[in-house]
């Protein structure tokens, strides 16, 4: 409980409640101006931060205020059993909001608060990897559902003969970005196939790729001459009209090579829009790392879809066990984690970074 009360009380170094408090200030001034409703667009933009940082901060005021009455009632009591029964009761629900917190804290980055792409690669291993590809989508999903954040399909490409060559999503949610960019990389699953009559152990590779999706509004120059631009029939879900015309896109960046497919929209033409507003996310986090090994870094080419690259293993035999290769963060219960609880390896990598 100590530990706790010193970390409230020291708003300024380990919240930076001052300066999260100046910041709110100058939002509100923004959103008491005249003109303020004039860009409806950057209005609410605005208005979410102030509602987000708002929260925040009333969160801590209120988790303060909290720990301070059972510090000093602990401090006070002269160790009443009554008092410290009540102060243990209420521990584990402190410690859990106090773990939240920190963890907002630890979603500063510039994009950390976005929506984000998700994208999941099949790699290595035929058939299983599509089937893993599949698996993957069902535990991102299934997070997605915990943390209250809509998925939006944009590309999907079967296997074969089962599950997913590929998919593409758009995570939609208040700190998506923030949360999912620790997945990026490749995800190793070993275990008995369930499409081997022989029942042999197989080990399949998935890749990971996410990035934030920026607004429209930001200004990032792609000239005409740089894109390739293919219109193809859509092979997914999407009614008569989706499947009988040519209205999936797919939009190729020669410069950099990077492909955006979409084709999940009604008409081509939101296909394509959606496409390029994929493309300047892209773009845009290329062009802020400034280098190249980087730039080839989040287009996922820095490390093949294979042996002794992946980030992260679930192994399902000869024992149970997923384990983090960055951070060293493990569980056994690998059906759980598949179920969508990986909130453990996302917190052990940001408190990483």
């Amino acid at each position: 409980m100590r530990l706790i009360y010193l970390k409230l009380m020291n708003y300024g170094g380990h919240f930076d409640f001052d300066n999260k408090q100046v910041k709110l200030q100058e939002l509100s001034a923004v959103m008491n101006k005249p003109d303020f409703w004039n860009d409806k667009r950057q209005s609410e933009k605005v208005i979410n931060e102030f509602n987000s940082l708002n929260g925040l901060l009333t969160k801590i005021k209120d988790l303060k205020e909290e720990v301070e009455f059972h510090y000093l009632s602990l401090k006070d009591s002269n160790l009443a059993d009554d008092v410290i029964s009540f102060a243990l009761e209420e521990m584990p629900l402190i410690k859990s909001k106090l773990k939240e917190l920190e963890m907002q804290i630890l979603l500063n980055g510039k994009y950390d608060k976005d929506n984000a792409v998700l994208e999941i690669h099949s790699g290595a291993g035929g058939t299983e990897a599509c089937d893993w590809v599949e698996m993957l989508y069902r535990m991102y999903s299934r997070w997605c559902e915990k943390k209250g954040y809509k998925l939006e399909v944009i590309d999907e490409q079967p296997g074969t003969e089962a599950g997913l060559k590929s998919i593409v999503v758009i995570v939609k949610g208040h700190n998506a970005f923030g949360y999912l960019k620790g997945e990026k990389g490749i995800h190793r699953l070993v275990r008995i196939s369930p499409f081997d009559s022989n029942s042999r152990r197989h080990t399949s590779f998935a890749g990971v790729d996410v990035t934030p999706v920026i607004d429209d509004d930001v200004n990032i120059q792609i000239d005409e001459k740089d894109l390739r631009i293919d219109v193809y029939r859509s092979s997914g879900a999407g009614g008569q009209g989706v499947n009988t015309t040519d209205s999936a896109v797919r939009i190729t960046h020669l410069p950099t090579k990077i492909v955006v497919t979409c084709q999940n929209e009604r008409s081509q033409l939101q296909n394509k829009e959606k496409c390029m507003q994929i493309l300047k996310s892209k773009l845009l986090k290329i062009e802020e790392e400034k280098k190249e090994e980087e730039m080839r870094a989040l287009k996922g080419e820095q490390k093949e879809i294979n042996f002794g690259s992946q980030i992260r293993s679930y192994i399902m035999c000869p024992y149970t066990l997923v384990k983090d290769h960055r951070t060293g963060a493990e569980d056994v219960n690998v059906s759980k984690v598949l179920d969508g609880d990986i909130d453990k390896f996302i917190e052990e990598y940001l408190k990483g970074k």
